[in-house]
């Protein structure tokens, strides 16, 4: 079957037509904010791109809580709260972590989900000693240098309504997990778990493994697209804006790129790119592309061109 079958297309002036007559939110400063580093979205984008599927997402959160409350008809009995789970994924520098920002600030301000939490999946990196003893510092990113177990735990203790779920934090200043603070999750009304791999299931299962995926945990899943040679243009572009910002923290774990001249640094990029960040997206990330629910497609410029949603 054709893959995109399985979805409906809207260009980037149709899907804004999808709006309707919903207000933007947010504003300029707002923007400033939650924008990434050499993100370029724009208000229009916001209000043509992220209103709608904003809208998109307070119908179904709502239609999902009407189910609840039909379960909870049928038992006799008010069950735990359970918050609606939105996963987006999509390469290093592709500005997932900008939509999910854009995404949490945007539900938050519909009157019936004020509380909305973010997840990011960095927290579930095993710490940089475990990766050291693992041989694995060179493959950070790839599947198998998450603690996928702690990451499935901590949804299912999410779905499951408890009143209190603590996460990892990680600092990217750092490169690793800091080890005296945790995000806690109190039972929010959208839960946006944001991560390269969180749509990834294994090629072959080892009949002794567990069986359950962090995605079986979704109600609603995104997947931030551009293609690969722009993407690595961005990640470039974000080394050297880094290499002149956070590199010159004496704290920072790459710190010693904070000396390389432009010419030196873009080299170092492309380097980490073809040997890490690339081969993780060919091999591991693009193929969860269309497992998601949506697809946000950019353009060269950074822009949302093209949507697609998956058919019901």
């Amino acid at each position: 079957m054709d893959p995109d079958a399985r979805f409906l297309r809207f260009d980037h002036d149709a899907w804004g037509r999808l709006r309707e007559s919903t207000p933007l939110t947010l504003d300029e400063a707002d923007l400033v904010r939650l924008r990434g580093i050499n993100e370029r979205v724009s208000l229009e984008e916001v209000r043509q791109i992220y209103l709608p599927l904003s809208r998109l997402l307070n119908l179904y959160v709502a239609a999902t809580q009407q189910l609840y409350r039909a379960t909870d008809t049928f038992l006799g009995h008010h069950q735990a709260k359970v918050p609606y789970v939105i996963g987006i994924a999509g390469s290093v520098a592709v500005g997932k972590s900008t939509t999910a920002r854009l995404l949490q600030a945007l539900l938050s301000r519909w009157p019936s989900h004020p509380k909305v939490d973010l997840v990011t999946t960095d927290g579930f990196l095993y710490p940089n000693r475990e990766l050291e003893a693992r041989g694995l510092m060179h493959r950070k990113g790839f599947p198998e240098s998450y603690d996928v177990a702690h990451l499935v735990r901590f949804l299912e203790a999410v779905k499951s309504g408890q009143d209190e779920v603590k996460a990892p934090i990680y600092s990217h200043r750092v490169y690793d997990i800091v080890e005296d603070r945790e995000l806690t999750v109190r039972q929010p009304d959208i839960v946006i778990v944001e991560g390269l791999n969180v749509l990834q299931v294994p090629e072959k299962l080892n009949p002794a493994s567990q069986r359950v995926f962090v995605s079986d945990f979704f109600d609603f899943s995104i997947f931030v697209d551009a293609a690969p040679r722009v993407i690595e243009q961005w990640y470039v572009e974000r080394f050297l804006t880094l290499r002149e910002t956070v590199f010159t923290d004496a704290d920072s774990y790459f710190h010693r790129y904070s000396h390389l001249s432009e010419s030196e640094a873009r080299t170092m990029a492309g380097e980490i790119w073809s040997s890490i960040n690339g081969p993780n997206l060919e091999s591991n990330i693009q193929p969860t592309r269309e497992r998601a629910h949506l697809i946000l497609e950019k353009g060269d410029d950074h822009v949302v061109q093209s949507v697609r949603l998956r058919r019901l």
